[in-house]
């Protein structure tokens, strides 16, 4: 039965104080120590003035879509585009500042919002590319395609940024063998599991399993991301002990991934409940730093 395998995390209510202590608070004059390895129980917009400039190497950023959700103790309310898109500038154009000039920036958005997001970004950054990931989950309709992708826009500050390609290529299993005339594989490796090639990475991710009940990743929180696809990120646009920025944490995935992969991380999330999850979830990265789908230095085919 389903029940018995169920691995979701949850956040007790007599743990949830004792994890909250845990959060960092804001000061007058802050540095960037004060920031770094530090989760925010805040309003970003409380904290983005106090960033230091030119420090952060990567903002990884996923904001509430234009969607009515709920979110812990609040709710999201859907607007206007153009309602959305003045919210949007409350905070985007602030958070620039405390990037360095070799920074990049990863905006998750929907189809509703991907062309707000494009605009918007395109205002004040270098626009790379659109990735677009399959969520695999969605809901069917009667009379519309079923809903299940999501984009991610990528954008640099300059034409100065660190992409890894190396590290984020994938694995694949190869249907046709092809050998060299000295009969030595071309461009594959035979491995114990058997034939395998690594190719370079494209915008389209479809190699993504959405965090579900059976996964130690899995919460409950309604919009979480799945640790591979931030791994993905963040190994092609950071180094170790780069400094990454998610002002809305969310359910912690940029924090737990950044201590995976041994980058630093600043988290900011304005709901309680969700700062004390972030808490439990960086805890138990120390027993287990495994990221489900990227092994040896390369990311597996779907549930591979």
């Amino acid at each position: 039965m389903a029940s018995s395998r169920n691995r979701t995390l949850r956040v007790e209510e007599q743990e949830k104080k004792q994890l909250l202590a845990q959060c960092a608070t804001k000061k007058s004059n802050m540095q960037l120590s004060d920031f770094t390895d530090n989760v925010f129980c805040e309003d970003v917009l409380e904290l983005v003035d106090k960033l230091p400039e030119r420090s952060v190497d990567l903002l990884f950023l996923d904001p509430p879509y234009n969607l009515t959700k709920s979110f812990g103790g609040s709710v999201f309310r859907q607007s206007t585009v153009e309602k959305y898109s003045a919210w949007m500038r409350t905070w985007f154009p602030r958070l620039l500042p405390a990037l360095k000039p070799t920074a990049s920036v990863y905006m998750c958005s929907d189809w509703r919002t991907s062309g707000i997001v494009q605009a918007i970004v395109s205002e004040h950054l270098i626009v790379r590319n659109r990735i677009t990931w399959q969520r695999e989950k969605g809901r069917g309709a009667q009379s519309n395609w079923k809903n299940c992708a999501e984009d991610i826009w990528f954008a640099t500050v300059s034409e100065e940024y660190t992409f890894n390609v190396d590290k984020v290529k994938n694995r694949r299993k190869v249907i046709a063998p092809y050998k060299t005339k000295d009969g030595k594989p071309k461009d594959w490796e035979e491995t114990d599991e058997g034939k395998y090639r690594l190719t370079f990475p494209s915008n389209l991710w479809n190699d993504i399993t959405v965090p579900f009940w059976s996964m130690p990743e899995n919460t409950e929180h309604p919009t979480q991301k799945p640790e591979k696809l931030v791994a993905r990120v963040l190994l092609a646009s950071t180094n170790e002990g780069d400094v990454v920025l998610d002002p809305f944490a969310g359910s912690g995935t940029t924090a737990v991934v950044c201590k995976k992969l041994g980058r630093t991380s600043i988290a900011i999330e304005v709901e309680p409940d969700y700062c004390a999850l972030i808490q439990k979830r960086l805890q138990l990265t120390e027993p287990n730093s495994a990221i489900q789908g990227y092994n040896n230095g390369a990311f597996d085919s779907r549930n591979a």
